[in-house]
Order: structure tokens, then sequence, then C-alpha cells
């Protein structure tokens, strides 16, 4: 039986939310599947996902052949990353305790970018709330000093 790891669509219209799960290629997109073995949520910045990490290596390693989304959420997960290693170690090319490490080193600096990015976008957006309040200072200053200038003028006019 050929299996592929696939996106299940759920969710509303506009709002999708997709269960990553592994299925027989021949059941429909939505229809039968073997395990859940995560989720994605495109809808949130960054897009949430989670994987059941041990069970998508599972599969990968059986030979479940996954679709192109779901390799780009498994590359950015490092199951793709985690499997390669394993086939090195495999063939001998290195020992576990060196593929461990890689792998290690590899999930801190991912992790590290992933911080950089959800710190610039709260910083961006705090940024972003402190200019509009600026702003709105600014209108409401001009309003005041029209409403005053309107009010004063006639007192002066009439002195001359």
């Amino acid at each position: 039986m050929a299996t592929k790891l696939r996106l299940q669509r759920h969710g509303k219209k506009g709002k999708p939310f997709y269960h990553l799960v592994a299925a027989d290629a021949r059941a429909k997109r939505d229809g039968k599947f073997i395990e859940k073995v995560g989720t994605y949520n495109p809808n949130t910045n960054p897009a949430t996902i989670d994987i059941k990490f041990d069970r998508a290596l599972d599969w990968m390693m059986k030979g479940a052949q996954p679709t192109d989304t779901v390799r780009a959420l498994l590359s950015y997960s490092g199951v793709l990353y985690k499997k390669h290693l394993l086939v090195g170690v495999r063939k001998g090319a290195l020992t576990e305790e060196q593929a461990e490490a890689k792998f290690e080193a590899w999930a801190k600096e991912k992790e590290a970018k992933i911080q950089a990015k959800k710190d610039g976008l709260a910083k961006s957006s705090e940024a972003n709330t402190a200019a509009r309040l600026e702003a709105e200072k600014a209108v409401k200053e001009a309003k005041a000093k029209e409403i005053a200038a309107k009010n004063a003028p006639e007192e002066s006019k009439e002195e001359e």
C-alpha cells in the first residue's frame, strides 16, 4: 500500500486549519486516514505547526511520501533533517552521538530564529501602536487649537 503524509483541510471558509495525516494514497483528501500526525494553522503569524515528531519520523523511515506542502512543514520542524542523519548512521557515515549532536545544534539555531521573528513582530506591533497614538494626539491638539482660535479671535478684533 502506497502511504502518503498529507494535509486534511478543516476549519471554515476563508479560515483553513489542517490536520497532517498518514493516509493511503488512493483515499480522498478529507477521507479515511491511518494516523493523525499533527496540525497546521496558517492563520496565525508565524504559522502554528504542531507535529508529533516521533510518529512523523517513523512514517518517513517506513517510506511514506510527503506532499510538497507537508515536505516543507516537515523540513521546517526538522523531521527531514533527522531522517537524513539517521540514514547516515545506518550507512555508517557517522555515529549516533554525532548525529544527535548535529541535530541538537540545528534545533537550537532554529529555535533562535523563530524567537527572533516573534520578537520582531511584537516590536513592530508596539511601534505601530505608538505611531497611531502620536498621530491621534496630533489630530486632537489641532482640533483643540482650531476651537480655541475660533472662540478667541472675536474679542481681539473688537478691540482694534
